[in-house]
Formats: structure tokens, sequence, C-alpha cells
């Protein structure tokens, strides 16, 4: 069965930092990309970085270029996110998801997400 776990999140003042972390199981975690998704409240889901199966490949939304690194540790079965520089409009509920191939038939999962704010 596959499980998403996500912790880090919390309450942080403007330009701060967090490291948020996703630990993964029942399913092959080194065979898949994962991402980070994040919904602000009264706005829909959105992609915020990528990273694929070996971790040398990623991808990351504009508003978060140069400020999220997106990494994963495959012996710990583990994705990070780390946030820097911290804005208000970060504020939102943050969430890993992969899709994950069962039965030659590909399905999305997702974990119960961790909130972030950012407020002073």
């Amino acid at each position: 069965q596959v499980q998403l776990v996500e912790s880090g999140g919390g309450l942080v003042q403007p330009g701060g930092s967090l490291r948020l972390s996703c630990a993964a199981s029942g399913f092959t975690f080194s065979s898949y990309a994962m991402n980070w998704y994040r919904q602000a409240p009264g706005k829909e889901r959105e992609l915020v970085a990528t990273i694929n199966n070996v971790g040398v490949s990623t991808n990351y939304a504009d508003s978060v270029k140069g400020r999220f690194t997106i990494s994963r540790d495959n012996a710990k079965n583990t994705m990070y996110l780390q946030m820097n520089t911290l804005k208000p409009e970060d504020t939102a509920v943050y969430y890993c998801s992969a899709v994950v191939w069962e039965r030659f038939t590909p399905r999305r999962y997702w974990g119960q997400g961790t909130q972030v704010t950012v407020s002073s």
C-alpha cells in the first residue's frame, strides 16, 4: 500500500526557512519521479517542484525558483523541500505526490499535506 507522509511544516516569519520531508513507502521509491504541490486557501493546487527518480533532474515553478530546493535520499525513501527566503504568498498546504504504476495502470498518490504559514 502506497503511503506518503509529509512533515516539517509550521509558522515562520517572512524571510525565514523551513525544510519539508516526505517519507514514502509501499512502492519502489527509487524508480519514480516525485513532486511537491501546494494549495493556498481559495486557490487551485499548483505544482511547486519535481525531481526525477535518481535526483539529478529537477524543475521548479517560476514563483519558487532560486528560493526552494527539492532533493531526495533514495536510501531513506525520503524526499525533501528546502524553502528559503519565504514570503507570505508561500502560505499553503504542501503535498508530496507521485504517479505509481500498478497493474499497468498509473495512479497518482497524495500525502495528507503539511501546513506552511509565513507571517510576522
